[in-house]
């Protein structure tokens, strides 16, 4: 008898020798997997933001999540955006446990959750984050049967780029798995796993093409490194936009030999490039020693070639210098940027309002809100097509707006009252003034309203008709019945 016979024979009399058949050797890591996951259901009930006073009917949410160091449960911010309560179950037993978010990150749509009694973990074991992925890996994405057993879904790594998060303009990296995955109760969030570790969480999948986008443990590890500092200050930006160098010509017209750099399009006002000195015009060659080619990618030793904004936004937190490598003018600079979060406050168009009341005004039945992402999104799946153009141009390009220029107050509709007579379907305008006083802020609407203009309410709009009056005395005699007729729970939330 050969070598090779020999060798095929005892590999395949191994398993029975151990007494532990291949589908045995399955359900026992599906098992150990189910030591480290359990079934969260979230019940959420979200503002309805024509009606800024009202919310939307509640509706539930079940995905999986993943326990990890300290006795945390880690699972996406969507899962609980707008949580009214939160029940974990255990998969095996049907136990189950409330619990709190501990803490939340829309940007990077991350949450921590933990239990209101911490004995409700005892005997399950946390997932280590993974590291070193690369394209062309295999992993494995975890869901639950209704009965509690484990289904498991091979994908491959197909993909490692900075992406697009759902949340808000923020690009991070991201990992796109291809995975044949079938639709199962509770799949809204899912771990993602790779020889034992946890190698993220499923945030999107397109059954079409078959691919997962995966929040991935570098990010995963940013979130918690942030978690655990005295004050959290969640991901940093460095706030400018770019574009490729590749045109030869417009090499040629800045003077630019080097090889690689990108063309600086965009600086964001009162943001961590502009503080530092950056400008527009400028060529950003390198970061933090990292070369910068045309396309605005570096080298990465893990990763391989990708945006040097995962430098800025997840290697480097808040309040970290990185340095830049600039081109200007025919010189080279070297200019230290003090990498900081966003400051929201200074927002024209929040691109999320969740977990919290929407603002809003009443006057004499006009209803004045603030421009935000939530409420174009009130338009439905098309809203980028169906909302009002002039409202979404506005929301785009709020970052060419004037620094002062605060936000950005319209009139959302009109109820129907007999101070409003005759104004019906002039909603969906901007008002720029009320009594003479600009207007920046809700806060200003109601300041501007205590000084009536010769007994009316003066209300100046960016467009057709470009005014509306309303009788001061009338609407102050109206406020109870307006309450009443409509249920109001307030006329103003600030």
């Amino acid at each position: 008898m050969s070598i090779r016979i020999v060798c095929a024979l005892v590999a395949l009399c191994l398993p029975a020798l151990a007494g532990v058949t291949p589908q045995q050797q399955t359900r026992a890591a599906a098992g150990q997997k189910s030591l480290s996951v359990l079934r969260v259901n979230a019940t959420g009930q979200a503002y309805d933001f024509f009606r800024p006073w009202a919310k939307k009917p509640p509706g539930t949410r079940r995905g999986l999540g993943t326990l990890i160091s300290g006795n945390r449960i880690l699972v996406t911010a969507e899962l609980v955006a707008n949580h009214t309560f939160i029940e974990l179950e255990k998969a095996e037993t049907a136990e189950k446990s409330s619990a709190e978010v501990e803490r939340v990150d829309y940007e990077c749509n991350l949450a921590i959750l933990k239990p209101a009694d911490p004995a409700f973990l005892d005997g399950m074991k946390p997932l280590a984050l993974d590291s070193g992925a690369r394209v062309g890996d295999r992993a494995t994405i975890i869901q639950l049967e209704p009965n509690g057993e484990i289904a498991q879904t091979l994908g491959t790594i197909t993909s490692i780029a900075v992406g697009g998060y759902p949340f808000d303009n923020m690009g991070l990296l991201l990992f796109r798995l291809s995975a044949p995955m079938q639709q199962r109760d509770g799949s809204f969030t899912l771990p993602a796993v790779r020889d034992g570790k946890l190698l993220g969480l499923l945030m999107r999948y397109d059954a079409r093409s078959q691919t997962a986008d995966i929040i991935p443990t570098p990010v995963i590890a940013h979130f918690l490194d942030e978690v655990g500092r005295e004050k959290y200050g969640g991901f940093a930006r460095a706030g400018l936009a770019f574009s490729s160098t590749r045109d030869p010509q417009l090499r040629r017209y800045i003077g630019l030999s080097e090889p690689g750099g990108v063309y600086v399009t965009d600086v964001l006002k009162g943001g961590a490039a502009e503080k530092a000195g950056i400008k527009l015009a400028d060529v950003v060659l390198a970061v933090d020693g990292r070369a910068v080619d045309q396309d605005g990618n570096y080298e990465d030793p893990e990763w391989g070639r990708i945006a040097f904004s995962h430098l800025t936004n997840t290697v480097f937190h808040p309040d970290d210098t990185a340095a830049f490598k600039v081109f200007r003018d025919g010189e080279i600079l070297d200019i230290p940027v003090k990498l900081e979060a966003r400051d929201r406050s200074k927002i024209v168009s929040e691109s999320y309002v969740t977990d919290r009341a929407p603002r809003y005004v009443i006057m004499g039945g006009l209803v004045f809100v603030e421009l935000s992402r939530p409420y174009l999104q009130e338009w439905g799946g098309d809203w980028l097509k169906d909302a009002p153009q002039r409202l979404l141009f506005l929301e785009a390009f709020q970052n060419e707006l004037p620094e002062d220029h605060g936000k950005i107050v319209l009139i959302s509709q009109i109820l129907p009252t007999p101070d409003t007579l005759g104004y019906e379907g002039l909603d969906k305008l901007v008002v720029s003034k009320i009594n003479g006083r600009e207007i920046r802020s809700l806060e200003d609407v109601v300041t501007a309203a205590k000084s009536p203009v010769n007994g009316f309410q003066k209300i100046e709009l960016s467009e057709d008709p470009g005014l509306i009056f309303l009788d001061a005395e009338s609407v102050g005699a109206n406020r109870d019945a307006l309450v009443k007729k409509y249920s109001l729970p307030a006329l103003e939330r600030l």
